[in-house]
């Protein structure tokens, strides 16, 4: 090196700190991505819903297409009574929806309208002019899959994916954890039976949802779920039970459940959480973003339209 260059090279001034880099930029979620998130939510109540009427081998439930969405019921109680993916192809007919909330009524149950903020603004306008009441809120958080996923278990836990024989651990396990709900945030506006969420994890796997549990220590700790579809991860529910938590469980069966869905070529991965809750709080700390919220309409059978 010369001796200017030297010098040159001594008397530079000290280059400023490299602010630190977030591990992934946000994820954006434009009208396109929520339409495909919301149809395979859909398209996930009608196979569901499918698998219940199988099961049941009665005419109690129903599947019926609605502007793009599907109007669902299984059974009594069940999570998959409701109105899903609305508000991206068009305005549902107002024939339509007679139709539906007759069929709701029919069987005792309120019509439930889960409803995507970047859905048709005519769509809110149509249900709380049909007499819909705001119930809740929901949020929707996604994560990118850009390329092989790294799971990530911490010592002493193993999450495997549930043989049938284990389902009804699987089931004890996480309806512990349903029952001992966090405090934080907003609280759900709904509560299911365990025999209630048994019929519908076994409806959710007729359907193609893999059905994960966590060991820790070699007792089971923990449960949650997948389904692929069209691009999309869907987790549809994890829970840990009380004893087990504040020990990596959660943070093992998601790192496992975005390994296998990044292997079986998805590229994005969904979740969806109640707003301000501690799901929530979890998942945003493992890269997942806020893409949206749905508003969740009900109308009651005894309720007229104005």
């Amino acid at each position: 090196m010369s001796q200017d260059r030297m010098q040159a090279h001594m008397t530079r001034p000290p280059r400023p700190p490299r602010p630190p880099q977030s591990p992934r930029s946000p994820l954006f979620c434009d009208v396109a991505l929520a339409h495909r998130i919301e149809r395979v939510e859909a398209q996930l109540m009608a196979a569901a819903t499918e698998a219940a009427c199988r099961r049941r081998a009665d005419n109690a439930g129903f599947v019926v297409p609605v502007a793009g969405g599907t109007a669902t019921f299984a059974e009594d109680g069940s999570p998959f009574n409701k109105v899903a993916g609305l508000g991206f192809d068009g305005v549902p007919d107002a024939s339509v929806l007679d139709d539906i909330e007759r069929a709701f009524a029919e069987r005792g149950a309120p019509v439930q309208a889960e409803v995507s903020a970047l859905a048709d603004p005519g769509i809110g306008a149509l249900l709380t002019g049909r007499g819909y009441r705001l119930a809740s809120f929901e949020n929707v958080l996604g994560r990118a899959l850009d390329g092989a996923h790294q799971s990530e278990t911490p010592s002493g836990i193993d999450v495997r994916v549930c043989g049938d024989d284990e389902l009804d651990a699987w089931l004890d396990v996480v309806a512990d954890g349903f029952a001992h709900p966090d405090t934080q945030g907003v609280p759900a506006h709904e509560d299911f039976p365990r025999d209630v969420l048994a019929h519908a994890e076994r409806d959710f796997a007729a359907a193609g949802v893999v059905h994960y549990i966590a060991l820790r220590d070699g007792s089971a700790a923990g449960g949650g779920s997948l389904r692929t579809a069209d691009g999309v991860a869907q987790l549809t529910g994890a829970a840990t039970a009380p004893a087990h938590r504040r020990h990596g469980v959660q943070t093992a069966l998601l790192s496992t459940r975005l390994t296998d869905a990044a292997a079986a070529g998805c590229d994005i991965a969904v979740v969806t959480t109640q707003p301000g809750s501690r799901s929530q709080q979890n998942v945003q700390r493992h890269g997942f973003h806020l893409l949206y919220t749905r508003a969740v309409l009900v109308k009651r059978h005894h309720q007229p339209t104005p």
